[in-house]
């Protein structure tokens, strides 16, 4: 059994696919290669995205056919990955530096439920715009709970890592599943260890206006769940009041 399973989702993302593997490859010189395994769940892309892939001898597995979109996608890395630990990285998003494994495989050996760390923002050229927590207002606990995401999302994805046998699979009909996901991991989990090193470089990349409204409304059904109605509306009054203040503060919100 690897002691990771790592699981890139890709459709037609042949402009992005490289920069992510590299990464891969660069962090795998200083460890066990056996250690790891590495899926591409691909969504049938058109373009060159599994040619690109087919170039990487590392890649134990590589699922192409159409899906029903990202989380269905992400639910079948679960199942069909066999690592103790579980780690979702974008196509486009990075391993931190080639350090990144070697130090996290020494932390998993210490058998946590679950890792995080920060994210560091770049754009598209791979310049750092800097760190999610402080580019956005979601700072990060160093005693990370499941109540921490009251506000929204408090750790993105690319910078969980949980133990398979915790995760759940992923609900396909909410573009928020992601939060509810991390939560429900949470509430299963004894230890939560704070990584003091960066996990990932997270590429930014814009969403659509109707797609980022829905997610919103998502959200609010996520943290309904698992909050309550009426703490839910009183904390998104807060979420509002907040993001009006980071704006007004730093004239972004990334």
């Amino acid at each position: 059994m690897p002691l990771l399973t790592i699981v890139t989702i890709t459709f037609n993302a042949e402009k992005y696919l490289d920069r992510t593997l590299e990464s891969v490859q660069r962090a795998l010189a200083h460890i066990d290669p056996a250690s790891l395994e590495y899926m591409i769940i691909d969504g049938g892309s058109k373009d060159n995205t599994l040619a690109i892939a087919q170039q990487y001898d590392f890649i134990t597995r590589i699922v192409s056919e159409r899906d029903k979109g990202l989380y269905d996608a992400m639910n079948k890395g679960l199942r069909f990955a066999t690592g103790q630990y579980i780690w979702f990285l974008n196509a486009g998003d990075e391993v931190y530096d080639e350090e990144v494994l070697q130090k996290l495989n020494k932390q998993l050996h210490s058998d946590p439920d679950i890792c995080y760390s920060d994210a560091m923002f770049v754009r598209e050229d791979g310049s750092e715009v800097g760190l999610r927590s402080k580019f956005t207002p979601h700072d990060l606990p160093t005693n990370l709970r499941w109540q921490d995401f009251k506000f929204g999302m408090k750790v993105c994805h690319q910078a969980f890592i949980v133990k398979k046998s915790l995760a759940p699979e992923y609900d396909i009909n909410n573009l928020s599943a992601d939060i509810d996901w991390e939560i429900t991991c949470l509430k299963k989990a004894d230890t939560i260890v704070s990584l003091h090193f960066v996990l990932c470089k997270y590429l930014l990349g814009g969403t659509s206006v109707q797609n980022h409204k829905r997610s919103l409304t998502d959200r609010f059904k996520v943290l309904r769940k698992h909050f309550g109605l009426f703490p839910t509306l009183f904390n998104h009054f807060f979420i509002f009041w907040r993001g009006y203040r980071f704006v007004q503060k730093n004239g972004k919100y990334w």
